[in-house]
């Protein structure tokens, strides 16, 4: 049988025989009630723990919408809209709204590039600008000592609503909710701080309870004060199938429940040989990315097993830090050492990748130099067909297989957690 891989713009194919097969791991079948614009003006119509947003706002009021930056997925622009007709029936004036894009640790926007996400009614119509790092009020900190230095558009604001979409998160659990105002408008400062408890083995993919990156979060977003939230959960091409809105907390709940109906995938156990993909162009463009689906994928190999990752990073790496961790290592154990002793962003993912080795192979099909990936510890194959013939070479006629097209959006759950 024959399976295909997104890999840039194109794909990548292999075929092998379909006993070897245990599953192909995609969304699992749902039937969606609503999609793109409409989902988000039922969720607004349909709040979860608020009112309706027209409701909890009132004239006078500066009122900022926190939202994603051209890294994320979310569709602003599908979202936005609806959120501007609630606050225009609550008789809000558009010069006392602000769209801020929380840029997190990454670089500032272009005008064409803001003017995308929100579409051209939205950015002519109220200011929209980037969270600044150079420009914050520290808000206090979280108990464990996160400092709230907040971008000052969102800090000053009388009404902060945070956007955002849910999927899984390798170690907060999931995206969205309060991650709209910690990593999103803080500083790098308050971020190596939130995200150093990466290192915990409750930081993973699917946890809630007990996560202390997740419970850090959402300490920090209860501190700041998020008013409202509207969430969207994104199919695998990215278009909304679901949302809600309300409570930062109850209606974030929500949405993960359905994320997990969407995407936790149950397999009868482990596989020999995991085959993943981000899905191609625009999520493979380079390694810091595709280490999402990476890191979902390692819930599906054994111990000892091989992960063949497949992924253009045409871009190269993507992170100077994430390069400097990855190219200067002695050996890869040694960044899950270094983390433990000086958390950095950008190294946090180097490590990441190392505590993956720990446990199984990884064979990378990419458009980056052989010898280059060799440096970085992962195995350079020409093809996933090159990769799954070695790999079978090495387990045997009867190695088994797990296939995961869309590595960042499916978490595999393992029978009896084997």
């Amino acid at each position: 049988m024959k399976l295909s891989f997104g890999f840039g713009d194109g794909v990548q194919e292999v075929e092998l025989p379909e006993k070897n097969l245990i599953a192909t791991l995609k969304a699992n079948e749902m039937e969606h009630e609503r999609r793109g614009a409409d989902a988000v003006r039922y969720a607004l119509a349909n709040p979860i723990g608020k009112g309706l947003l027209r409701d909890e706002v009132k004239p006078g009021e500066k009122i900022v919408i926190v939202t994603s930056d051209i890294s994320r997925p979310l569709p602003s622009y599908d979202v936005i809209p609806a959120v501007l007709d609630e606050l225009s029936a609550a008789g809000i004036p558009d010069e006392d709204i602000t769209v801020v894009f929380g840029l997190g640790s990454h670089r500032k926007q272009t005008e064409e590039e803001m003017r995308h996400l929100v579409g051209d009614e939205v950015y002519d119509r109220v200011k929209c600008i980037d969270s600044d790092v150079d420009d914050c009020i520290n808000m206090g900190e979280t108990e464990n000592g996160t400092p709230l230095d907040i971008t000052r558009s969102v800090a000053e604001a009388d009404i902060r609503i945070c956007l955002g979409n849910i999927e899984f998160h390798y170690f907060a659990g999931y995206s969205g909710g309060a991650k709209a105002i910690m990593p999103g408008v803080s500083t790098p400062a308050a971020i190596q701080a939130n995200h150093s408890r990466m290192v915990s083995q409750d930081a993973c993919a699917g946890k809630l309870e007990g996560n202390p990156v997740r419970a850090d979060i959402e300490e920090a977003g209860a501190k700041v004060g998020i008013d409202y939230i509207v969430n969207a959960v994104l199919d695998e091409h990215k278009h909304i199938v679901y949302a809600v809105a309300g409570d930062v907390v109850e209606a974030h709940r929500v949405g993960c429940a359905y994320l997990d109906k969407m995407y936790r995938v149950e397999i009868p156990e482990r596989a020999d040989i995991v085959i993943v993909s981000q899905g191609g162009a625009p999520k493979d463009a380079n390694l810091y990315q595709t280490q999402k689906a990476l890191d979902n994928s390692k819930h599906a190999v054994k111990k000892g097993g091989t992960i063949i990752l497949i992924g253009s990073c045409k871009e190269g790496l993507g992170s100077a830090r994430f390069e400097e961790w990855l190219t200067t290592a002695p050996t890869a154990h040694s960044m899950i050492e270094r983390i433990e002793e000086n958390f950095q962003l950008g190294g946090h993912k180097a490590a990441a990748i190392a505590m993956v080795l720990e446990n199984a192979s990884i064979d990378l099909v990419s458009d980056m130099d052989d010898d280059f990936v060799r440096s970085i510890f992962l195995n350079p194959q020409p093809s996933a067909q090159k990769a799954l013939d070695e790999a079978f070479e090495k387990y045997g006629s009867d190695a088994t297989v797990i296939a995961m097209p869309f590595g960042g959006a499916t978490l595999p759950i393992a029978k009896g957690n084997n």
